[in-house]
């Protein structure tokens, strides 16, 4: 037993200084390595401080000269023409991928070499959406999500269309404006036959609806004065009438109230209907900040200095090598 014991003890002490020569061999490497570096920085300091230098120069020109914008119009889809707007913008993204600036600039953009992206998207508003048509939008929804996660169903292409506001998003390389890009897209979006026609014919209908609202809320304040006359009336010969509930005031009362408020929704639909796609909403030139838009005064450098530290490296390796096959 004492034998085998020993023999142990051995065994762990040559482990344990085998793992410390392996530790004091990675910290002697590290050591190497961190002087090896010092080293070259030191010997090549001009160097590297020049690429320093030149690539903040550089990159400061090219971040001046080179600059991204952002561009938006939140937009309302009327007489049921959202698909329209969507096809629309679709045609626009592929010119633009195209290079076709000859049918941009038919249709009135200015620049069109600096427009590089145009699309839409849906602004994601469940509330809304389900007020527009409360039971069959809010029953609808609960439908769609038991066989999925709801806010996968929100997003969807299918149902995002039916959402009341949508964004159009453009992305330009120079300053632009309204006049050279903005309203000829729009102008563009509305140029349609059939949408002029349904927004008429929409527009003469609101305007029919409104003129017989206005009718039958004024027969129901007739009803109203006259019943308020009677009511004064007998109460001054102070005799004793019966009111008959089957008259249902009551109801009366309501059904003048949600006239008035369909008489402003009706009203407020006009204003929104004097375009078959409604702007809403435009903000222009967002400088763009992603990615390495804006920052290339300070990845240039980096980059430079990496490129000259590679192909040193490269080269060394190369050399070692070629003198190890050398002398084989």
């Amino acid at each position: 037993m004492s034998a085998n014991s020993h023999k142990n003890i051995e065994d762990q002490e040559i482990d344990l200084s085998e793992i410390s020569k392996r530790v004091g061999g990675f910290f002697q490497k590290l050591n190497t390595l961190i002087f090896n570096c010092i080293r070259f920085l030191i010997k090549n300091k001009f160097i590297i401080a020049t690429l320093f230098i030149a690539g903040i120069v550089i990159g400061s020109y090219f971040d001046k000269t080179n600059k991204v914008y952002d561009n938006q119009i939140i937009v309302t889809p009327n007489f049921e023409s959202t698909d329209f707007l969507y096809s629309r913008i679709d045609l626009l993204q592929s010119k633009i991928l195209e290079n076709d600036t000859l049918f941009l600039k038919s249709i009135g953009i200015q620049e069109p070499k600096f427009l590089s992206k145009i699309e839409v998207k849906p602004i994601i508003d469940v509330y809304k959406f389900i007020n527009k048509n409360n039971e069959q939008n809010f029953e609808l929804l609960k439908l769609m999500a038991e066989d999925g996660d709801i806010k996968k169903i929100v997003e969807e292409k299918i149902t995002s269309k039916n959402y009341e506001s949508h964004i159009i998003t453009f992305r330009t390389r120079t300053v632009t404006s309204l006049k050279k890009t903005i309203e000829p897209i729009l102008k563009f979006i509305n140029n349609n036959d059939y949408y002029r026609k349904m927004q008429k014919q929409e527009i003469n209908n609101i305007q029919i609806k409104i003129k017989e609202n206005e009718i039958i809320i004024a027969q129901i304040n007739g009803f109203l004065n006259s019943f308020s006359n009677n009511v004064n009336g007998s109460a001054k010969s102070d005799k004793l009438i019966y009111y008959n509930e089957n008259t249902q005031l009551n109801d009366v009362i309501n059904t003048k109230s949600r006239l008035i408020a369909e008489q402003g929704d009706l009203r407020s639909n006009l204003v929104g209907y004097d375009k078959i796609v409604k702007d809403n909403n435009t903000t222009i030139n967002i400088e763009n900040t992603k990615l390495i838009n804006g920052k290339l005064k300070i990845i240039l450098p980096i980059f430079l200095i990496f490129i000259f530290v590679f192909i040193h490296f490269f080269i060394s390796f190369y050399k070692r090598q070629s003198e190890k096959e050398y002398n084989k």
